[in-house]
């Protein structure tokens, strides 16, 4: 065995260094094994032990940069027999635990003192013994960190009462993003506390305030945690200035948008929802053509949507909808449900025959689809094949699961030649068998190939007959048995390799009876009833009884609340069902069982209850605010029925509501009735459920929709007013009628207008039903006029009342004042700003028109910013080149008188030519890169100097350095590839990238075959082969 331990050893390791690209491998392992051949292995012994199963497999990890304990573990456990030994790879390099960082602790990997530099990577263990070699899953060791927020004071936010505001939080670098937020005001730990008004996003932390109001002045500061490495942080503070100003309403607008979202089946979903608006915005949620998920929460006042436990049927579109007075504004994005592989279908340890054919099927289930790989030892194979030959030969195959996760299921395959032996299955040495019933003796022997089977009782030879056949499997079957067929059974096997027999002694017993059967029970809903049963067995047996309704077990005790067994009196299985619900009316049959044989007995249980829900909804007869509706009476669970109630539900309300009928009670032997008070031009659905003396029972399937004829409206908008707008403009405002009131399409407004103290009204027609302003104009309309207003619904069936008649002004006039003190900066080619001091008017903003010289002024660009701000940059301008420039104040009425021009001249355009990088030499622990120096024509800026990005390969972030050198020194990387790049510095900006990757310090082992031939042909001739 210790032999055949070390050749399985010595060929495994050949096999792997032949995955590393070792040719001369191949050649040595078939010089071993043909050394070998005609090395026998005993059977027995090898079929004592088995392959290593894993226990515990390792898992991500997470090693905090600043911890203090300086030890992290990775955790591997497997059983089998000899016990399996174990080794660790990271990164597909094997670790060497001699080293002194590295201990192991049985399957376990403990490193001391870990570095990100050198211990962060993927790791797999490797458990193996003489059966066979497993591979686990992969697990990555990371190092989380969290970096303190820039020390640099962050600017003051102005915002006007009324108005929205965003707090931007910009936490620091970190890893993993598992990151939560919160915001401080004025002194910690004042957290600000979250309404209807303020939110802050678990996305990025930003805190966001829907109307500002006066309360809100103060210094904030953003809290970030991370909760994998349990520490905290604080940001510098940011002062809130709101500014008093008359109150505007303005449009909801979202500003937090979940985006598409992918969860794993079973996962918690959560989806952010938050717009800016004065008044307040309401939040809705709402999934497309769907309900929404029976798990989904609603929190943070309505900005938050939480999905627990998410399922296949929940994937979809969500919408979220932020309204007020003014208007509304959504949005939506889709949730995509996937799931981790599962086995559907899996390998099991195997035994087959030498010649045999063997199908091994491996199935498995996820979103999306899974692909399957097979292993045999740990090491990749396609086409699993077997070179048997009759010493016997046994591997160890795993399939795994890609995508998403990686789940091994290891098991063995054994090809067995063996002589019939009875050692591992022997035979029953005692079978009971109940008179008149069935006996089945056993013959399972352990042979290869397979044996020829034969039985004898006595000396009598026994052959199928009408009440005895023996089976494929070698067991014998007798049916009718009486007490002649007592005795010994003789089983003999045989094949190639030899002999064996075995025997059993058949012991005949009386069988079971039931002496006092069950009898049918007639029981109330919450009443106990009592079902009885007695029986008769062999004295020298157990009984035990066994209850079944329909066919069902009945678990007492995982039902004790309704289930009880009487154990007071010997051979009695009475069950008491305790609190009889309907759902336990039913056939109930009593089992009385031996180890030997059974009798059974049935009858009924009724329970009577609440009516079941009634079938067949049909609706007629639909007019505006009634309709008829009819249906099949349901069960009426031993209970006549005393009335029914019928439900409505609309589009408009989740939740169902009891409709008003005529007559007003609707009688139990009634099948239809006359809805009443419903709204016109309505989608509804109808459910309806019955009641009787014992209660209301389930309600029946709704119906399918449809729609009331229409009516003309009967309600007027609210909340008439306006006001403001452009000059020569009256703007009429309203709150738009909810869809309930709509009462039929082609659904619009009607807006009147005229001047005060005159009686000719203006009508106007609006056709958009969700229409909330009309703003006319007229060139003779004097400025800040006052006019009489009323607004009425209509639709394709009239028109609705008029609402209470309002007086409001129409617009004032555009600024007469200019901005002074205009002023630019040039920064670039291609950047400028603009600045100028502010009007005294009130105006909404500023307009900023600027034109090249060789462009007209009626194709100038525009830019506007609010009346906040006081400067511009402006952007993508021409090099060298000249501009003019003018600023307007303007407001809703249109734009005041233009400012004084300005002229200005652009930089010229950086150097075209990027640095010629001429080479780059380590130098020990650095790297010296040289470049060019870079010389500008005369039609771009003067070089200043030159910029230089050290960065990862594959990252943008990196260390930037201003030199007016041609050469820079570099640190030489530890690990991974660094891309240096160089540019020119001008006054003009920055020029073109020159750049060269400068790799990783490289690391490798390289092997001989001879370094691992020499100890093997050592080791063959100590053992004197």
């Amino acid at each position: 065995m210790k032999l055949q331990s070390l050749i399985s050893y010595f060929v495994a390791l050949c096999s792997l260094f032949c995955l590393a690209g070792l040719r001369c491998c191949s050649a040595v392992r078939h010089s071993v094994l043909d050394a070998f051949q005609g090395h026998r292995v005993h059977m027995q012994e090898e079929l004592k032990g088995y392959g290593p199963i894993f226990e515990e497999q390792p898992i991500d990890t997470i090693y905090p940069e600043e911890s203090s304990d300086g030890r992290v573990s990775m955790n591997c456990r497997a059983r089998g027999i000899p016990s399996p030994v174990y080794k660790w790879k990271l990164n597909n390099w094997d670790i060497d635990i001699t080293r002194g960082r590295h201990l192991m602790v049985g399957g376990n990997l403990e490193i001391t003192n870990p570095e990100k530099s050198r211990d962060e990577g993927t790791y797999v263990c490797i458990a193996s013994n003489m059966h066979g070699i497993i591979r686990s899953r992969e697990a990555n060791l990371n190092f989380g960190y969290l970096n303190t927020f820039t020390p640099e004071e962050r600017h003051e936010v102005n915002v006007p009462e009324g108005v929205g505001a965003m707090l931007l939080c910009d936490p620091p670098r970190h890893y993993p993003d598992d990151l939560s937020y919160r915001w401080v005001l004025n002194d910690f730990p004042e957290f600000i506390t979250l309404d209807k008004r303020r939110f802050v996003s678990q996305t990025n932390g930003n805190l966001y305030i829907a109307k500002v109001e006066a309360s809100d002045k103060g210094n904030y500061s953003c809290f970030v945690t991370s909760n994998s490495i349990a520490k905290s942080v604080f940001s510098s503070f940011i002062p809130l200035i709101p500014h008093p100003d008359r109150t505007k309403t303005y449009l909801p607008d979202i500003r937090v948008k979940f985006k598409d979202t992918y969860a794993l089946l079973g996962q918690n979903v959560t989806l952010e929802c938050f717009a800016l608006g004065n008044p307040v915005p309401e939040l809705r949620w709402s999934k497309y053509r769907e309900p929404m998920p029976t798990t989904a929460e609603i929190s943070a006042s309505g900005a938050v949507l939480k999905i627990f436990n998410i399922q296949f049927e929940d994937e979809g579109t969500y919408e979220c909808e932020a309204e007020n007075h003014r208007g509304k504004d959504k949005h939506s994005a889709n949730v995509y449900v996937q799931a981790m592989p599962e086995w559907v279908e899996h390998i099991n340890d195997t035994e087959r025959d030498l010649g045999s054919d063997l199908h091994w099927v491996c199935t498995a289930t996820g979103k999306p689809i899974p692909t399957i790989r097979w292993l045999k030892n740990g090491l990749p194979v396609y086409v699993p094949t077997t070179d048997a030959d009759e010493k016997g030969t046994e591997s160890f195959y795993e399939s795994v699961l890609d995508e998403i996760d990686h789940t091994p299921k290891p098991d063995i395959l054994i090809i067995i030649v063996l002589p019939p032996t009875f050692e591992f299955y022997p035979m029953k040495k005692k079978v009971l068998a109940a008179r008149g019933g069935q006996a089945i003796i056993e013959c399972k022997p352990r042979a290869a190939p397979r044996p020829r089977i034969t039985w004898s009782r006595g000396t009598e030879i026994l052959v199928n007959s009408t009440r005895m056949r023996i089976w494929y499997d070698g067991s014998l079957e007798i049916i009718n048995v009486t007490r002649a067929d007592a005795g010994n059974y003789t089983c003999f096997v045989e094949n190639n390799k030899g002999k064996a027999n075995g025997s059993s002694t058949l012991v005949i017993t009386d069988s079971t009876r039931i002496t006092l059967a069950p009898t049918n029970v007639d029981v109330t809903v919450g009443y106990n009833a009592t079902m009885q049963c007695l029986a008769e067995h062999d004295p020298t047996l157990d009984l035990t009884f066994i209850w079944t309704l329909n066919g069902y077990p009945v678990d007492v005790d995982r039902e004790s609340d309704h289930y009880e067994r009487s154990i007071m009196i010997k051979n009695n299985g009475e069950l008491l069902v305790k609190n009889a619900q309907l759902r336990h009316a039913g056939r109930y049959t009593c089992v009385a069982q031996t180890i030997v044989d059974n009798a059974t007995a049935s009858a009924d249980l009724v329970v009577r209850g609440p009516p079941g829900p009634p079938g067949g909804l049909r609706i007629e007869d639909i007019r505006n605010t009634s309709v008829v509706i009819l249906w099949s009476r349901g069960t009426d669970n031993h209970s006549p029925i005393s009335n029914y109630t019928i439900q409505s539900r609309t589009p408009l309300h989740d939740d169902w509501k009891d409709a008003k009928t005529d007559p007003t009670l609707v009688e139990g032997n009634a099948e239809s009735a006359k809805v009443i008070d419903l709204i016109p031009w309505m989608e509804y659905e109808f459910r309806i459920m019955a009641t009787n003396t014992l209660g209301t029972g389930d309600p029946s399937i709704p119906s399918k929709k449809i729609r009331t004829e229409g009516s003309p409206p009967n309600v007027a908008p609210s909340e008439v007013g306006g006001g403001g707008g452009r000059n020569r403009e009256l703007t009429i405002t309203w709150m738009p009628l909810p869809r309930e009131y709509h009462f039929g399409h082609n659904f619009g407004y009607i807006v009147s207008f005229t001047p005060f103290n005159q009686n000719s009204w203006k009508r106007v027609t609006v056709p958009q039903p969700d229409a909330s302003r009309y703003v006319h104009k007229d060139e003779s309309m004097l400025p800040s006029s006052q006019y009489q207003v009323r607004v009425k619904a209509f639709n394709n069936k009239g028109e609705g009342p008029d609402s209470i008649t309002v007086s409001i002004s129409s617009a004032e006039d555009a600024p007469t004042e200019k901005p002074k003190r205009v002023d630019v900066k040039v920064r670039s080619a291609t950047e400028v700003t603009v600045i100028w001091q502010h009007v005294t008017q009130q105006i909404d903003g500023y307009e900023i028109r600027y034109w090249s010289a060789h462009e007209k002024e009626i194709a100038a660009n525009r830019v506007q910013v609010s009346n906040q701000n006081f400067s511009v940059r402006l952007e993508s301008l021409k090099p060298d080149t000249r501009y003019t420039v003018e600023v307007y104040a303007f407001n809703s009425a249109g734009f005041g008188p233009a400012s004084n021009r300005l002229q200005f001249t652009t930089q010229k355009a950086p150097p075209r030519q990027k640095p010629k990088i001429t080479s780059y030499v380590k130098s020990g622990s650095k790297y010296i890169i040289t470049w060019d120096h870079v010389h500008s024509d005369s039609n771009e800026s003067d070089v200043k100097g030159y910029k230089v990005l050290y960065r990862p390969d594959g990252q943008y972030n990196g260390t930037l350095v201003t030199t007016g050198k041609h050469y820079i020194e570099v640190p030489a990387p530890v690990t991974g590839q660094y891309v240096v790049e160089v540019r020119v510095h001008s006054e003009g900006g920055d020029g073109e990238v020159a750049q060269v990757r400068i790799p990783g310090a490289a690391a490798g082992i390289s092997f001989s075959c001879l370094g691992f031939l020499l100890p093997a042909i050592g080791i063959l001739a100590y053992l004197e082969f």
